[in-house]
């Protein structure tokens, strides 16, 4: 998941002038093997003492962040204060500036009257209430320990199927229930969506490291994607969308934190 930049900044303001090796989880990026990230970092930062370790899920994350084999991870911040309500175990840390990624979705480049429809209908959800209304349902109100309800997605007789890949990886944002159904804040969005477009969205669940692969095969039509600042300069290109793809509008937006131990669990 792309959010490079905004990890390597914030950790070079912790890391800078320590000696010893800090050990940082991430859930692993779609194009750069763990050793092509940590060249990367040192030769933008010039920080050695910072080594990254990629994983396939947040529960993996925390997993190990229990062991202690890593000492924190990088989370966005609606996904952190839900993992912090379910575990008390857990602290977040926001460290200054703040970095916020925003949100939107990708297809190829020969869906680009598809790309108008949902950018109109990003547009019309986010200026008439409803945006903020599935932000606070989906992500503000979430209690200790509720998964996302399960959300009914429109059908429309006769009209197209848009296939949209999900992950799970992202809890609350791409989220996929214990009973295999996907939920959370994404597809409530598609659902609105869906009945401003008036087409069929069908959801396909796809391994996040796979997304690119099944948006250019042509498996799926859309999927999610983490757009860095607009700010970074020299983004590698294996951490951008695809070649031949399209970009909506962003939907969302979050901050970058960090989720640890709290001392007491530790000491």
């Amino acid at each position: 998941m792309k959010k490079i930049f905004a990890i390597m900044l914030m950790t070079v303001l912790l890391m800078t002038g320590c000696g010893e090796e800090k050990k940082v989880g991430s859930i692993k990026y779609q194009n750069v093997s763990e050793e092509a990230f940590i060249k990367f970092y040192e030769q933008t930062s010039g920080n050695s003492n910072t080594k990254y370790i990629f994983f396939d899920n947040l529960n993996a994350m925390t997993a190990a962040l229990k062991a202690g084999e890593i000492n924190e991870f990088a989370i966005y911040e609606s996904l952190g204060n839900y993992l912090t309500m379910q575990n008390g175990d857990f602290e977040l840390i926001q460290n200054e500036p703040i970095i916020t990624d925003t949100f939107c979705c990708v297809l190829r480049e020969d869906d680009a009257d598809l790309k108008n429809e949902l950018d109109e209908a990003i547009l019309k959800i986010s200026t008439d209430g409803t945006l903020a209304d599935l932000v606070k349902t989906y992500i503000n109100e979430i209690a200790h320990g509720e998964e996302p309800p399960a959300i009914e997605m429109p059908a429309f007789y006769g009209e197209p199927m848009i296939y949209v890949g999900v992950t799970g990886t992202l809890p609350l944002l791409d989220y996929v229930r214990a009973d295999g159904q996907p939920a959370g804040f994404n597809t409530a969005i598609l659902a609105e969506i869906s009945k401003r477009i008036e087409k069929n969205i069908v959801l396909v669940p796809i391994d996040s490291s796979a997304r690119a692969e099944a948006l250019t095969s042509g498996q799926v039509d859309v999927i999610f994607w983490e757009v860095l600042p607009q700010e970074q300069k020299n983004i590698p290109a294996a951490f951008a969308p695809p070649d031949g793809t399209i970009l909506t509008k962003p939907y969302f937006s979050d901050a970058i934190v960090y989720a640890r131990l709290k001392k007491e669990m530790i000491d």
